[in-house]
């Protein structure tokens, strides 16, 4: 089972680039993120052509994150993370496809840091730690898949300058401290599980000729519960589609288990 996570930076604005990558990849499931359009006007015909069905949770011009399974139904298992009733933000939906659980997740990105947008940032991933505890708790292997938001290291394996992004949300202690929180829960990061060392991006920004000079970073991620790490075999990133015309800023990321016997 091959499982991809995909900030589109717009779903109707990067249509053509999705549809083209379902049909030229053919995974079992992608997540979704930063779909950016409301519930009713979600492209589900587009996607159903090319042999997906999809849920989704959508927000007009922000956030919204979906999950997309070939040849199958996702069975909905939740919209949005326990802990706040009254959270309007579109970042969080959770599936169960083919036997694995799935988390499509869009992180508060919580520039500018400090102010309440990265308080925002961390009250959000401390939610998710918890419900990522109660996920290891389920027999299911688990896969938690999207844009973090986190630079996890200084290395240049996973940023291409430190003093570039040192001010960044996506850089300080208290974001990594909190994705280590969610790690150590006995998550396993499928990207450096597969390639411990090694420049390996999924985001250029639009400006500054970010993509022509590889001046990228780190931020999709793909966190494993124990027993999907038991099943991976492989992992990586489709980096030429973010150099397509009028692509996403982000690369699609992915990873493989064999979950035959589970």
């Amino acid at each position: 089972m091959k499982i991809v996570t995909y900030n589109l930076n717009g779903i109707r604005a990067r249509l053509p680039r999705l549809t083209e990558y379902l049909e030229e990849q053919k995974p079992e499931v992608v997540c979704l993120q930063e779909i950016k359009c409301d519930d009713d006007v979600f492209p589900i015909g587009d996607i159903q052509a090319t042999g997906y069905r999809a849920i989704w949770h959508g927000q007009k011009g922000f956030n919204g994150v979906a999950i997309l399974a070939r040849d199958a139904d996702p069975i909905l298992r939740r919209i949005g993370l326990p802990g706040d009733p009254d959270d309007t933000h579109s970042r969080y939906i959770e599936a169960e496809v083919g036997g694995v659980i799935v988390g499509s997740i869009y992180l508060p990105n919580g520039n500018p840091q400090p102010g309440p947008k990265f308080d925002y940032k961390l009250a959000w991933m401390d939610r998710l730690r918890e419900h990522a505890a109660r996920l290891l708790e389920s027999e299911l292997p688990v896969v938690l898949a999207g844009d973090f938001n986190v630079i996890p290291t200084d290395s240049h394996d996973d940023v291409f300058s430190v003093r570039a992004m040192a001010h960044d949300a996506l850089m300080q202690p208290e974001s990594r401290a909190a994705f280590r929180r969610i790690v150590h829960l006995g998550y396993t990061d499928a990207i450096r599980a597969r390639y411990p060392e090694g420049q390996i991006y999924t985001f250029w920004d639009y400006t500054a000729g970010a993509w022509q000079r590889d001046a990228g970073f780190r931020i999709d991620h793909l966190l494993l519960s124990p027993v999907a790490a038991d099943c991976l075999t492989d992992a990586g990133v489709d980096k030429d589609y973010r150099g397509r015309e009028k692509a996403s800023d982000h690369a699609p990321t992915w990873v493989t288990l064999d979950i035959q016997g589970i």
